[in-house]
């Protein structure tokens, strides 16, 4: 190989150890990898600017806003009113992955389950059953639609994209949803026959539900009025009597860590853990005050609420301090407590670094909750009451949606055109606001694809691909095209695990269709197999943004996810090695 391909292998594999890691944002990582590519002469500064204009990532934007219309619209409440009347678990298991997977093949994966997730919590509270029998269920159907359709995962874009660019005439719209359906169909059996009997059965008592959202982290100010005044820590018993357990007290700028034996005074601050209702019912007896609220400046008596938010996967919130996060001024927030699962916090809530999957407790306006809820940096675990909205818009919403798949569908228009048209009516429709587009936008997503196409463009641009594709025809020998779609299936699946479903689509798409073209058969059921491979991923927590959602909200484990998601990726491919074939045959083609 040249010095050219040796130096995107290091670059490849530099960025996989980043992804894997989490430590880096994945748009950060994309974006140094782009510039070391560029640095070392691999790429152009043109090509590597290409993946910003690519078809891809205007795509891909412009389904972000198509999706945010229909949500925010309020279309899918009459849904949403009508699975949370259901009180069997499996019955709730079974109708939520029948409602995910259809919208998911046109609505974001991210927003159909930050949309459900409060429902579902709510269901699992009011039957006292473990939120982790149904919220991977939930995760896994929204990734099962995504695959059905050309726009359904921003990956099936990226994946007919690169096709073209190898020559390939594009995927129709619809053109995956008889392989995907199929998959999808055995999936869901798969998860209400054996996966669910692989589910965490126990209701972990540090796990979300709706409104006890389990150990909370707080401080409470001593008053005048204190029935504590003059007594230890130790003396107030607090844990017997009250179920609240002290972590610290804080005086001053000075910090107790074993407070057992002070003696609390006026203005102390006590860093105390306990459920919610515990803690207030503590706080009103002991003659205690919130913290955070007693420093918080109420300039009116407007009505305000308590809310339950849990910080989102990708959330710019991520590693900063709430002061920092700019909810106190653009909500009238004030965040109250929070909860960590599986640590308890002994800082106070000023220096805490929010983390994804985080629970903050809020005091918001109450007419500012409509905007909590429309932001996508957090999740409202706590029951949506969500103020009415107009039917009208819903409607406009619905109808515009099915304009761009109709349109784009029958090849009126072309996909990026017919999206874009769409975005543009539903904000002349009013189905979201005027800045709503720009703040709900995932833009490390949008910065991952244009960063990241680039890296396509490397690996054949320095020979890369050639040399994968000679050790893979190597191992795969004379076994035929079957089993090298069985090594592209695997190790697109392997490499999703590790770095998401985007980069290994940009990986093995090149090299898919390099090995089709090396066995003189059609390159396109090695692209389906790349794109299949990349959106369906069950293994891990951290392969998928909807597995890390439910991973924090359910209580799961890593090896929840491995128990469940293995087996089913394996069923995936046997059932792909079968299809896809009959879907897109193995014609040769002349070299």
């Amino acid at each position: 190989m040249t010095w050219q391909a040796w130096a995107t292998v290091a670059v490849i594999v530099a960025a996989m150890v980043l992804f894997a890691s989490e430590k880096v944002r994945i748009d950060l990582v994309a974006l140094m990898a782009l510039a070391a590519l560029v640095i070392l002469g691999v790429v152009s500064p043109a090509e590597a600017l290409s993946g910003f204009s690519n078809e891809a990532t205007v795509t891909v934007a412009a389904m972000f806003a198509l999706s945010m219309g229909i949500e925010r619209s309020g279309a899918l409440e009459p849904l949403s009113r009508l699975l949370v009347k259901i009180r069997r678990p499996w019955l709730l298991t079974l109708a939520m992955m029948l409602a995910i997977a259809p919208l998911g093949a046109f609505i974001k994966n991210i927003a159909l389950v930050a949309t459900f997730l409060p429902l579902a919590l709510k269901v699992c509270q009011r039957t006292g059953t473990a939120p982790g029998r149904v919220l991977m269920p939930m995760a896994f159907a929204a990734q099962m639609g995504g695959v059905c359709t050309l726009i359904g995962t921003s990956s099936n874009l990226l994946a007919d994209t690169l096709a073209q660019k190898h020559g390939l005439p594009p995927f129709g719209v619809f053109e995956f949803t008889g392989l995907g359906a199929i998959l999808a169909v055995v999936g869901i059996v798969y998860l209400m026959l054996i996966g669910r009997w692989m589910l965490p059965r126990h209701i972990d008592t540090d796990m979300p539900v709706e409104a006890d959202i389990g150990k909370y982290v707080t401080e409470l100010e001593v008053t005048e009025q204190s029935s504590l005044l003059g007594k230890s820590i130790a003396d107030a018993s607090l844990g017997e009597r009250y179920g609240v357990y002290p972590l610290e007290l804080l005086r001053g700028e000075r910090r107790m860590w074993s407070p057992r034996s002070q003696q609390i005074a006026r203005g102390d601050v006590l860093l105390v853990r306990g459920d919610w209702d515990k803690i207030e019912e503590f706080r009103r007896q002991a003659g205690l005050r919130n913290a955070p609220e007693s420093h918080y400046a109420h300039a009116d008596d407007r009505p305000r609420v308590l809310a339950e938010i849990m910080v989102a996967p990708a959330s710019p919130l991520e590693g900063r301090r709430f002061g920092e996060t700019g909810i106190g001024w653009r909500y009238d927030a004030v965040a109250l407590a929070i909860h960590r699962r599986g640590q308890v916090l002994r800082e106070k809530l000023s220096d805490v670094s929010l983390a994804v999957g985080d629970v903050l407790l809020v005091l918001v306006a109450e007419e500012a909750m409509t905007n909590v809820r429309n932001d996508e940096s957090f999740i409202v675990l706590s029951q949506r009451e969500n103020a009415p909205r107009t039917p009208r818009k819903a409607l406009y919403a619905v109808a515009i949606m099915a304009a761009v798949i109709v349109a784009s569908g029958l090849r009126w228009l072309p996909i990026p055109i017919a999206a874009i048209c769409g975005a543009t009516a539903m904000a002349l429709a009013g189905c979201f606001g005027r800045k709503d587009v720009y703040e709900g936008m995932d833009w490390k997503i949008i910065i991952l694809l244009g960063a990241i196409l680039p890296l396509g463009v490397a690996i054949e641009k320095s020979g890369l691909s050639t040399a994968v594709v000679g050790w893979g025809l190597t191992l795969v020998g004379s076994h035929g095209p079957l089993a090298a779609l069985l090594m592209i299936y695997l190790l697109t699946a392997l490499l999703t695990e590790l770095m998401g479903h985007n980069p290994s689509v940009v990986l093995m798409v090149g090299i898919a269709v390099s090995v089709a073209q090396a066995m003189h058969v059609d390159p396109r059921p090695f692209v389906v197999a790349v794109a299949f491979a990349a959106a369906t991923s069950f293994a891990t927590p951290v392969g998928y943004p909807t597995n890390t959602m439910v991973y924090y909200a359910g209580g799961y484990r890593f090896t929840d996810f491995m128990k469940v998601g293995i087996p089913l990726i394996l069923l995936f491919c046997a059932l792909s090695m079968w299809l896809i074939p009959h879907f897109w045959p193995f014609q040769a083609v002349a070299h």
